[in-house]
């Protein structure tokens, strides 16, 4: 026992003195500890970061217990022409499937609309809403804080507020019993409240303010939905029984379909196929894209997550440069204490304690910039990643063993490669470095460099790619162009009549949709090239006379809508130049003049328009109809504001909008800002990315300075014997410069082609893109240079500037 305590005490006053050691060390060389200190903190600091934004977006809809058993029905539709997918499945798909199948537990079916609620004076138009079957709260983890979760949304006119919602409309109050109106049309609905729910968590792919019970739109509002077996209607989810298998469900579809709308679906040339996606698995992975739902993108989590191993590569190639850069000055030190006694493992123990203290030391700094930075993070992601530092431990303690990790490996080599010294030719002065050790060192700093072009390079790729989605020309005018809400009320011609006459409008027009935004789609048949009736699943805009010349279309064949065509507004359609081409024409002009047929209505083919974009870039532009419908074309006024007081006509609109239609807020968007938040998420992504890449290249340079550093200190002897013969500062730089800038370039030869091919595949994900272009690769490769030569003189300037009578003396 007694040698035991002793033998304990003993590697105890050991490790003792290896740490008061190491912090001596770390003392008198100050500015390299906090230079190799601030660049490891900062690497992981950078991954912290990127792990708790991928730990997030990798985490949604994990909440609900029930989950495993959780699927998400989606839907493609097959016709002559080509095949569509869907978010979404026609309205009685849920209980059908319910009745007919046994291993169905549950279904919920949700359906998004923007409600205008009041209570009161107090009014908002929300567009955060959605009808939901009664089984919602059974299904999903949403929590119920008061009111019972199988019969809140069970009779019609039910509403179940969120914690804000409620906040909102009633205070103080306590909402459950109390009620809210809906204007509608010419009607006042009265709803009631039925529930209070928790605010759903930004994690979830469902988002809802406010739920509105699904009987409310079958029973008063939409009675024809539960009959609507062609239509595309809802989102669907599915809850299986325990035990339930989805592959076997999935294969009884195709004769369910076949026994409930096959013969509609005959009729119009059609064919419906149903998949199941895992719950788990919608907010990442699905190609199906549903109303009112929030969609992430598995690619920008892939890219993050290599981003992150990158940064954290470099950080370690960096710490392990910076510590065997003072290898040299470190080498008598050892001879010395070799010399007295001490063997090589107490020494390579030194060494990583070192090592491990300086690690430590990051990762308490990790921690304090952490802090620092997730409120911006939060702010940059456009989500609360994370409420603050200390509520993700797991990513902690994971930062904290790759911070003992990152010193263990990096203390190892330089401890060994010290430790291994003769003691008789270091303390003579014959210290050669290792041929081995030099091209390890000069291979990290091509990694790390190679790592920072391809970074630089898809960071300007990234960056033009949004640019040109924001630069193109759309094919239609969005400048100036105020679009207003109008709730299809009965008012709104007199307001419209009443606010062309103010001098800052220059011009409105109705339609049901304007590009940007959602749309309807019609079942329509035009004649094809063999002249019969094509059945055609559309896009469809419903617009008045004025739409086409207020928004700037360009025909390419026949006329735009006309009030001296009498038939225009019901025998007369116009179609985009992708609907010629679905047809199979191969000119516009060939069109003119041919028969359809959409809903009621029967006519010819009287224009067509040039490709617009409905949405945005990402995304082809499909075909399209055109139509005049006084009944489908008053849900939004576009409003031509061109003019040089625009607050002041704006305050004018509104304000006669309060004399006509008091009853409802005043609800406008600019086209413009509107498109551009199609982009945000690419926004959100680029300003991420090129953030993490500077801190690579700061990072990276860090490195670069210790190697700069490490060769200028292996060579002082060698520039003081060159300065004594005369040789220039100039010709000192050179020679310093001349290895690191042919590292510089096996770094280019390594990266330019990967990172041409990484970023071309990245782009194929839009629809319209930029190319990689090769001035681009120059452009980035001339970044790195300038950058690398930056770093490298400063210390190449030192030592070209240094007193070589100091450098040459005998010690």
């Amino acid at each position: 026992m007694a040698a035991f305590l002793c033998f304990n005490a003993k590697h105890g006053t050991m490790l003792r003195n290896y740490f008061k050691i190491a912090l001596r060390n770390l003392w008198k060389h100050r500015v390299f500890s906090f230079i190799n200190i601030t660049g490891l903190a900062v690497g992981m600091t950078a991954c912290f970061l990127i792990f708790l934004y991928v730990s997030f977006e990798s985490s949604y809809d994990s909440f609900h217990q029930k989950g495993d058993r959780i699927y998400r029905l989606v839907s493609d539709l097959k016709i002559p022409t080509g095949r569509n997918s869907f978010g979404t499945v026609p309205w009685p798909v849920g209980p059908a499937i319910k009745n007919d199948f046994p291993e169905v537990e549950s279904f919920v079916r949700m359906l998004s609309e923007d409600l205008v609620l009041t209570k009161g004076n107090v009014k908002f138009e929300e567009a955060n809403v959605l009808y939901a079957d009664s089984a919602f709260f059974q299904v999903f983890d949403f929590k119920l804080l008061n009111g019972n979760f199988r019969t809140a949304l069970k009779d019609p006119f039910s509403i179940v507020l969120s914690r804000r919602a409620a906040k909102k409309y009633f205070g103080n109050e306590d909402p459950l019993g109390q009620t809210l109106t809906l204007p509608r049309n010419d009607t006042v609905l009265t709803a009631s409240v039925t529930g209070i729910m928790e605010n759903m968590p930004e994690n979830s792919q469902i988002q809802a303010d406010i739920l509105v019970s699904a009987s409310t739109l079958t029973q008063f509002l939409f009675p024809w939905l539960d009959e609507q077996w062609g239509g595309i209607g809802c989102s669907t989810y599915l809850l299986l029984k325990p035990g339930a298998n989805a592959g076997a469900l999935k294969a009884k579809f195709p004769a369910f379909l076949d026994r409930k709308a096959g013969e509609q679906a005959e009729a119009r040339q059609s064919e419906r196929s149903l998949q199941l996606e895992p719950l788990k698995e919608v907010y990442l992975h699905s190609r199906y894209a549903g109303p009112g739902m929030e969609m992430g993108n598995i690619q920008n989590i892939r890219i993050f997550s290599l981003v992150a191993v990158l940064i954290m590569l470099i950080a370690c190639f960096n710490f392990i440069n910076l510590t065997t850069a003072r290898a040299a000055e470190r080498a008598r030190e050892v001879g010395v204490r070799k010399a007295v006694g001490a063997v090589k493992k107490h020494l390579v123990l030194q060494f990583i304690v070192e090592s491990v203290l300086l690690c430590l030391m990051a990762f308490v700094l990790t921690l304090i910039l952490s802090m620092l930075l997730i409120p911006a993070f939060n702010h940059l992601a456009g989500k609360t990643i994370t409420p603050g530092l200390f509520a993700s431990g797991g990513v902690i303690l994971i930062v904290f063993l790759a911070a003992i990790g990152v010193g263990l490996l990096a203390g190892l080599y330089p401890a060994l490669v010290l430790s291994s010294f003769r003691p008789v030719g270091v303390l003579k002065g014959r210290f050669v470095a290792n041929t081995k050790g030099i091209l390890f060192r000069k291979g990290m700093v091509v990694a790390q460099f190679t790592i920072s072009l391809m970074l630089i390079i898809a960071t300007i790729v990234v960056y033009r790619q949004l640019h040109y989605m924001r630069s193109q020309d759309l094919g239609f005018r969005k400048d100036q162009m105020m679009v207003i809400k109008t709730y299809s009320n009965p008012a709104i011609e007199a307001f419209n009549q009443s606010i062309e006459r103010l001098s800052g409008v220059n011009s409105t027009t109705f339609s049901s949709s304007a590009p940007g935004d959602r749309n309807p789609r019609a079942n329509s048949e035009i004649e094809n090239t063999q002249g019969d009736l094509q059945p055609l699943d559309l896009d469809a805009y419903f617009v008045d006379f004025d739409y086409m010349h207020q928004y700037e279309m360009e025909m390419a064949a026949g006329r735009p809508f006309s009030r001296n065509f009498g038939t225009d507004s019901a025998q007369a359609l116009i179609l985009n130049e992708a609907a010629v081409r679905l047809l199979g024409y191969t000119s516009p002009e060939q069109i003119i003049g041919k028969r359809f047929r959409q809903w009621d209505k029967n006519g010819k083919v009287i224009g067509v328009v040039k490709d617009f974009h409905v949405r945005s870039l990402q995304d082809k532009i499909t075909p399209l109809s055109i139509g005049i419908d006084p009944t489908l074309n008053r849900f939004l006024l576009s409003v031509d504001v061109r003019g040089a007081n625009l607050s002041a006509t704006i305050t004018a609109i509104e304000k006669e909008w309060q004399k006509f239609i008091p009853d409802y807020p005043f609800s406008y968007e600019f086209l413009d800002a509107a498109f551009d938040q199609q982009y945000r998420s690419e926004e959100r992504f680029g300003n991420i990315f090129s953030y993490f890449t500077m801190l690579a290249i700061f990072i990276s340079c860090l490195g670069l300075l210790g190697l700069a550093s490490y060769t200028a200190l292996q060579r002082t002897k060698e520039i003081g014997i060159r300065k004594v013969m005369g040789a220039s500062v100039a010709s000192i730089l050179a020679l310093l410069s001349r290895d690191f800038v042919k590292l510089i370039a096996i770094s280019i030869l390594i990266a330019v082609p990967v990172a041409w091919y990484a970023m071309s595949n990245w782009l194929e994900g839009f629809a319209y893109r930029v190319n990689v272009e090769w001035w681009v690769l120059s452009l980035a490769s001339l970044l790195l240079i300038l950058i690398a030569l930056l770093t490298i003189s400063f210390q190449s300037v030192k030592a070209a500037l240094m007193n070589p009578l100091k450098s040459l003396k005998s010690e």
